[in-house]
């Protein structure tokens, strides 16, 4: 339907503006410093300046905020979203990336280091699979400790 494409479409541009002001321009606190780790400011001395000095506009990091946040995408950025820490900015990404409207479910493979796609009953079951053979593994080790 168009208001399901639309909703799509919209959830897409906020996640597109998470990107920018996250993996591009991201910035935090941490043990008390500013810190910069996206992209955009690291690979430019200007823009690492910019991100760490009171020339720039620093706000806190509220998600709701950041994705309908405008920004330039062809000069020094005016304004920083600043995380409490790393961890929170992660936390708080993955909390509201949850509620991004879609037709799968991701899973993410630590052995093979990829998200692989949960869309067919196939996926399921050798995830429950996996899963299981997780579980024997981790009951026998506890089996075996002495308290």
């Amino acid at each position: 339907s168009k208001q399901w494409y639309q909703r799509r479409v919209r959830g897409i541009e906020k996640l597109a503006t998470l990107y920018w002001f996250t993996i591009e321009f991201g910035v935090c606190n941490e043990n008390e410093d500013l810190k910069a780790y996206g992209a955009g400011c690291l690979s430019s001395i200007e823009e690492l300046e910019n991100c760490i000095s009171s020339k720039s506009k620093k706000l806190p990091f509220e998600v709701d905020n950041i994705v309908t946040t405008p920004y330039p995408i062809t000069t020094i950025q005016p304004v920083y979203f600043v995380a409490p820490s790393f961890n929170e900015a992660k936390r708080k990404v993955m909390e509201w990336s949850q509620q991004i409207p879609r037709p799968f479910t991701a899973h993410y493979n630590p052995y093979t280091q990829s998200v692989e796609l949960i869309n067919k009953r196939s996926n399921c079951i050798k995830m429950i699979r996996d899963l299981a053979n997780e579980m024997k593994t981790l009951e026998d080790a506890v089996m075996k400790l002495v308290d």
